[in-house]
């Protein structure tokens, strides 16, 4: 066991999440996601819903700041709608870690499935929550 690692992040995880480089993405995905037909590296978070993994992560590194979209969320299909707590339950995640985060930005579903496929890594989680997907871009680790 780590010091100061929360213990939701699973070795696997931490060891993406080290290996990650500025600008890569990692897809936090609901229970329902298809997450090995869009990328090879799913990684399992059973049981854990995404924002207490986004708590998890936040503290280990930082969002990519230049770029305009380092939060994306998947957009409801046409018919259907977001359940707005969803969103709120995310961005108080984030919020905590990064109180200047920029909005979270909705993209269609098959954008979302094509961004899943070039991610570094998706966590496949046990979030129940219809459209409860997000991506995360990861910014340089600044030096303390």
């Amino acid at each position: 066991m780590l010091r100061g690692i929360s213990p939701l992040i699973s070795p696997d995880l931490l060891d993406a999440l080290n290996r990650m480089g500025h600008g890569d993405e990692i897809v936090l995905a609901d229970a329902h996601f298809p997450a090995l037909t869009f990328n090879a590296r799913v990684i399992r978070a059973d049981g854990l819903p995404v924002d207490a993994l986004i708590n998890a992560i936040l503290p280990l590194f930082v969002l990519d700041p230049y770029v305009p979209d380092p939060i994306v969320m998947m957009s409801a299909v046409s018919g259907d709608t977001l359940d707005p707590d969803v969103l709120e339950r995310y961005r108080v995640a984030i919020e905590r870690h990064d109180p200047r985060a920029p909005e979270t930005n909705f993209i269609d579903r098959f954008s979302f499935y094509d961004r899943a496929k070039t991610a570094f890594a998706v966590v496949q989680s046990g979030e129940m929550a219809k459209y409860g997907n997000i991506i995360l871009k990861k910014g340089v680790t600044p030096v303390e």
